[in-house]
């Protein structure tokens, strides 16, 4: 057995590798629910979530992490996906959670997805952003990344930024940096709410639904015990100053101009007292 000075290393040595190549699921996640409808295989390369009348299924992190850097690919359900839900994200546990949400809300065969984000700060969540795709994502796997360190949340797709959340604590807006989160993702339905607010309901004569994960990467700071793996001094941990440069900037700029199709800081009549602080200050 390890002793007790050891583990920071290990887990640093375990995070450096899942940096250079892709995690093994069957190493870094547990299957949490779905009775047998959520399957680990290749030899831990491949993850798949199914969805039947009876049931969806999920999977979490056996780690917490507190700050990192995420990537995942998925190849969403194809077809009529209408009413069904595909979520990945972080959370901590708790009415006072904080979270990080990716979610694939389906559509009828040729209307396209809606890539749903949202970030809750200490049981607070109403930030939602939502963007269409410039590509067919049930078409092959593409890559949806997080990065959260403690001055910015970024969304990515394919290695283009689509949302930019900073920490904008000193106007008085909270910010998620003191709770350690796992990774969950879940392939559920959600007709009442998941397509045009719920009008269109899953047709089950096309489940099951499957969605397919691999290539899980994770260059992110493990917290166990109350202690992060993460050393501030370390040359390997820059992505905890990560900012976009003037090119990111550009391409953000370029999806939210093209692709969002709702934004909470624009939407007046949700809050007419006033937008929350942080819109001000984007």
């Amino acid at each position: 057995m390890a002793s007790l000075s050891c583990i920071p290393l290990l887990l640093f040595v375990s995070l450096l590798m899942c940096s250079l190549v892709a995690c093994n699921f069957n190493q870094h996640f547990d299957i949490t629910w779905g009775d047998g409808r959520a399957k680990i295989l290749n030899n831990g390369e491949l993850l798949t979530l199914s969805l039947d009348k009876a049931s969806g299924s999920g999977f979490q992190s056996k780690n917490e992490y507190l700050f990192g850097k995420i990537d995942m690919q998925l190849k969403l359900v194809p077809g009529n996906s209408a009413g069904t839900v595909t979520a990945y994200y972080l959370s901590s546990q708790g009415p006072t959670h904080d979270e990080i949400d990716f979610e694939f809300l389906g559509n009828l065969s040729g209307d396209p997805y809606i890539l749903h984000t949202n970030v809750f700060s200490q049981g607070k969540g109403n930030r939602e952003q939502q963007f269409y795709l410039w590509f067919d994502p049930t078409a092959d796997f593409h890559t949806y990344s997080i990065l959260w360190n403690p001055q910015r949340i970024i969304f990515s797709v394919d290695g283009t930024p689509i949302r930019e959340f900073k920490n904008s604590e000193s106007i008085g807006d909270s910010y998620p940096k003191d709770q350690p989160m796992r990774i969950y993702s879940s392939l559920w339905n959600a007709d009442d709410w998941a397509t045009r607010g719920g009008l269109v309901k899953t047709d089950w004569t096309h489940a099951p639904f499957i969605a397919p994960y691999r290539n899980f990467n994770a260059n992110a700071c493990v917290w166990s015990s109350g202690a992060s793996s993460c050393s501030s001094s370390s040359n390997d941990n820059a992505w905890l100053q990560e900012e976009l440069d003037s090119t990111s900037q550009e391409r953000l700029q370029w999806v939210q101009n093209n692709y969002m199709i709702y934004n909470y800081c624009t939407d007046l009549k949700r809050f007419p007292q006033g937008l929350p602080p942080e819109c001000s200050a984007a």
